[in-house]
Order: C-alpha cells, then structure tokens, then sequence
C-alpha cells in the first residue's frame, strides 16, 4: 500500500523515515536543515507494518511533514505511507534516495518502526548515504566534520561526501586515519615502561591521505582541511569523549567477506558511541 504519494517522490530525495519518537523528531530537524542546504526534495516516509491501526500512519506522516514544512518554509516536503517490513521498505528505498536519515533508536506512538534496530541494519545494507541522528550531548563548541580514511581509491566517495557537507556547513574538515597494529602496540609498550618509542612515520600517513584527496579542495573550495593520525581504534578515534564534531562520517565496505564483517562493525561501533550525528556512506567497488 502506498498514500500520500508515490514511489516517485523518493528518486534523487532525502528520505526521513519517522515512527512518532523523539528519536524520530530529531531526525526530522536535521534532514530539513539538511535539504534546505543540499536544495533537494524532502521525503517523509512512515511504513506500516499491519500492526497499527489503519488511520495512525497516515496521521503520523502528515504531522511529520508539516513539521518539515515548519521548519524549512522553501523545501518541498512530500509524505509516504509505504507497507511492508520497516528495513526491507527503507532498505529498497535506497536505490533511488539520494541520503536516508533515521533517529537512533526508541519507539515511538508508531510502535513498528523501532528506529534502533532499523538504523543498524539499514546503514549496514543501503544503497546510499545513511544519517543516523544520535542525541547531540552538550558539551564543547563543535569543530567540523570528521571522516574516517584510508587513503584508497574506494573510500573517495566516502571524502568527496565529507568534503560536500563540510562546504555547506562552512565549517573545517579533519580527515582522519587511525591505525592499530602490532607494531603500534609494541611501540605503547614500550613507551609505558619509559623506553623510546619506534612508531610509524606519521608525516608520511599524513602525506598519503592529503594525497588520496587531491583535487577535491578545488571542487570544494574554502574549506579547511587537516589530516590526522591517531593510534588506536578507529570507532575510539572517530568518537573521542573530548572532541564535539558536527558531523561524523565512515565508509562501508561493499564486501561479503571477514573484512567486510569488520568493517561493518566499525560502523556500527561509531554510530553507537558517537554522540552527535553519524553519516555512513557505501564505498566503491573499485
């Protein structure tokens, strides 16, 4: 069953999906801010499970879009009322959407959507761009976006969409590389008992990152930009504690091997520890 709309409305949209929760409301406020900036479609989708009563979806939808439409005045704002599995549904929907935005998790009115576990797997399995919109903690003046980077061919989509949100911000840009290895940890040993340190050449990580982005600072202009590189894990990198970012950003392998499993679970670590909101982004398949 498809109301209010159609299929169509999703094709090149940011598409916000809603479930009546908090959760839900703030996602709505970030990706109406969001397509203002970006000058796309808004896309407000509820999908409906069979286990709501018939009428509340569709009343969900239209508050959600007026809300949108509140927010953003100049953004055109269409509501869809979508049946089926509330993965699946926003899953497929990817193919034609231009980004996702999602809450983190809750429930809301709209008992079906459970925004955590569909976040999880949504970002896990999409096509494009997910937002997940984690509770922003108060704290330090924000300082940008932060990408996490490996310097490789196929994590340029994930820099070119880091330097885009960056330019509409207008705020600094931090590529970030962060690295855990044997030597690494041989090297903290022996700095913890007091003993010279022999770490990687830290200059030349820098070197190859700024080199893996060349060329995207003319398509992007004005933007700041600072490589960094952190010994540990890169989920404790990418969500320091002391650190208040705009904007986190991490790629998606498009495997289905051990690698893939890991880098999946770094994506999910961030979105789970990150306390402002986490973009993840599919890589290419070279």
């Amino acid at each position: 069953m498809t109301t209010h709309g159609g299929t169509d409305d999703i094709r090149g949209a940011i598409v916000l999906a809603v479930d009546g929760s908090e959760h839900a409301d703030r996602a709505l406020l970030w990706a109406s801010d969001q397509a203002a900036l970006e000058r796309r479609h808004l896309t407000v989708v509820t999908v409906d499970d069979g286990r709501a009563d018939r009428d509340e979806p569709r009343h969900l939808v239209d508050h959600a879009t007026a809300a949108a439409r509140r927010r953003q005045p100049d953004v055109s704002v269409a509501p869809l009322v979508l049946s089926g599995d509330p993965r699946q549904v926003l899953i497929d929907a990817s193919g034609e959407a231009f980004m996702l935005v999602l809450g983190s998790r809750g429930r809301g009115p709209f008992a079906s959507m459970m925004l955590g576990s569909v976040s999880a797997a949504v970002s896990a399995e999409a096509q494009c761009p997910v937002v997940v919109c984690r509770p922003v903690a108060a704290g330090p003046k924000r300082s940008g976006v932060v990408v996490g980077a490996d310097g490789t061919p196929e994590s340029l989509p994930v820099i070119e969409f880091a330097y885009r949100m960056a330019f509409l911000r207008g705020v600094p840009l931090t590529v970030l590389h962060s690295f855990f290895d044997a030597a690494v940890a041989l090297a903290q040993y022996h700095e913890a008992r007091g003993e010279e340190p022999d770490v990687p050449d830290l200059e030349d990580l820098r070197a190859s990152l700024a080199q893996s982005v060349a060329g995207l600072g003319e398509d992007y202009p004005g933007v700041p930009v600072s490589f960094t590189v952190k010994h540990g894990l890169a989920d404790q990198a990418l969500t320091p504690r002391d650190d208040g970012w705009d904007l986190v950003i991490v790629g998606r392998h498009p495997m289905t091997s051990l690698e893939r499993v890991l880098t999946q679970s770094i994506a999910t670590a961030v979105v789970e520890r990150a306390q402002v909101p986490v973009a993840v982004v599919p890589e290419s398949r070279g």
